[in-house]
């Protein structure tokens, strides 16, 4: 679980929104977006959010997938239910988005996050780190488990950000999508903006675990 503690990104940030038929160009590596997904996984990991954040913090909770920029052509590395893989942001291109930008990162800790994540393309998707942090936020324990090997979109997403320095609340194996939101405060420009389309989480995917 966050702690009740304020806690703020170590690096200052920008956040570019993206509607439906709306594109980012030459996105940073090392950045990443928050977006939508359209598997039972996705609406479980939303309904789950909404567990922790209620009231005014509800608006984090409408993001349920995450996915990290390796190059500036628009090249990502997400976590699906099949395992984790890249493909490209144009995939999005019919989803509302955003970007978080990190600012004053250096181009090495940049390297580094890139070089994480693709090392994790070896890794298979978190079954049990979503019951983990299901059974943690219907029950209030701090017990946690999961699977070496594994990763689930956020957390992979958050496991890069601690290779530029970013220190999180919680471990971050264990991060939401609605958990980055909060900490970087990315707010939706509008709560009831169209989604969009989702992509098929099989489309134009490049390299994936096996």
């Amino acid at each position: 679980m966050f702690s009740t503690h304020v806690c703020r990104p170590v690096h200052a940030r920008s956040i570019l929104h993206f509607g439906p038929g709306e594109q980012v160009v030459n996105p940073c590596p090392g950045d990443f977006i928050l977006t939508h997904g359209a598997s039972w996984t996705s609406r479980m990991i939303r309904f789950g959010q909404m567990l922790r954040y209620w009231g005014p913090d509800k608006i984090f909770t409408r993001w349920n997938h995450a996915a990290i920029f390796i190059n500036e052509e628009g090249d990502i590395i997400e976590a699906l239910g099949g395992g984790v893989q890249r493909r490209n942001i144009s995939v999005y291109k019919q989803t509302e988005y955003h970007v978080v930008h990190l600012e004053n990162v250096v181009d090495i800790n940049r390297a580094h996050e890139v070089e994480f994540a693709q090392a994790c393309l070896d890794d298979h998707y978190g079954w049990l780190t979503i019951v983990s942090i299901a059974l943690s936020l219907l029950t209030g324990s701090k017990l946690g488990f999961g699977v070496d090997g594994q990763e689930i979109c956020s957390a992979l997403v958050a496991r890069c950000l601690e290779r530029t320095g970013e220190i999180f609340p919680t471990d971050p194996w264990h991060i939401m999508p609605a958990d980055l939101a909060k900490y970087f405060n990315v707010q939706p420009v509008d709560p009831d903006a169209t989604v969009g389309t989702v992509p098929d989480a099989g489309l134009n995917v490049q390299a994936h675990s096996t």
